[in-house]
């Protein structure tokens, strides 16, 4: 836990399921001030902002659509009018569809790319605007993947988006450190959500993925929510620009483990 996150304010995207489900309780936890955007699981992020609250945090849930710019701004106001500030802002909201990439018509990779990439742009530039203006120095958290760095056949939208991620986070984290302000990213491994559910219940399938593992399992998102809440935290204060790998090794070159090559 990590005291100086107490009362801090923080916006999370995509936070009714999965990753940013974790990191928003993980955030109640630490007694924040949590708003829970949701684009359509009105239901699922009223169960988390029940659940802040229980845990001595403050929330409430916020309908908004990371890819238009409105939906941001509101989202950004939504924490100011309702908490008076804004300190942390994750951009965890993000989306995947696998088809090979030459059967990927220009819209498959469109919404692909305005939801994880613009999106994230949205949600990092209008945090900064805000910080920028009312002199806090915040951090801004970027959820990235391994496929920043992996190929990934079949997700050349997926993987593209993430990689963008990547520079980004690089360019604003240069760009803004001077004023302040940290932004930095966490590239997860294979973790347990509910848009892997279907893929993991395979034994087959979990025992291949599992495999390109070196630490040998798949991890869940409260994992990651931890790694969040250190790079919120002041023990984090001279960390900016980095993509954070929480993957059991999985950029590790695993085929590489038992000393082939």
């Amino acid at each position: 836990m990590y005291s100086d996150l107490a009362g801090k304010v923080a916006v999370i995207t995509g936070a009714a399921t999965g990753i940013g489900k974790a990191i928003a309780l993980r955030f109640g936890q630490e007694k924040m001030k949590v708003v829970v955007d949701y684009r359509s699981k009105q239901e699922h992020a009223s169960e988390v902002v029940q659940a802040i609250k229980e845990a001595g945090g403050e929330a409430i849930a916020v309908q908004a659509d990371v890819s238009k710019e409105e939906d941001m701004k509101r989202l950004i106001e939504a924490a100011h009018t309702s908490f008076g500030s804004l300190d942390v802002m994750v951009n965890n909201a993000g989306i995947q569809k696998e088809i090979p990439s030459h059967e990927m018509r220009l819209d498959d990779w469109n919404k692909v790319i305005s939801v994880n990439l613009s999106g994230t742009f949205l949600g990092a530039s209008q945090a900064i605007k805000y910080m920028l203006e009312n002199d806090v120095k915040g951090c801004v958290i970027n959820m990235s993947s391994v496929h920043e760095i992996i190929p990934w056949p079949h997700f050349v939208h997926y993987a593209s988006s993430k990689g963008g991620i990547r520079m980004m986070t690089q360019t604003l984290a240069l760009e803004y450190a001077p004023k302040g302000i940290r932004v930095n990213a966490i590239g997860p491994g294979a973790i347990n959500t509910p848009i892997n559910a279907e893929k993991f219940s395979d034994p087959g399938v979990k025992a291949s993925v599992e495999k390109m593992i070196p630490m040998g399992y798949i991890a869940e998102p409260d994992e990651i929510a931890s790694v969040a809440a250190w790079l919120a935290s002041q023990e984090a204060k001279y960390v900016t620009g980095i993509t954070l790998y929480a993957d059991g090794g999985m950029t590790l070159y695993p085929s590489f483990q038992a000393g082939q090559g």
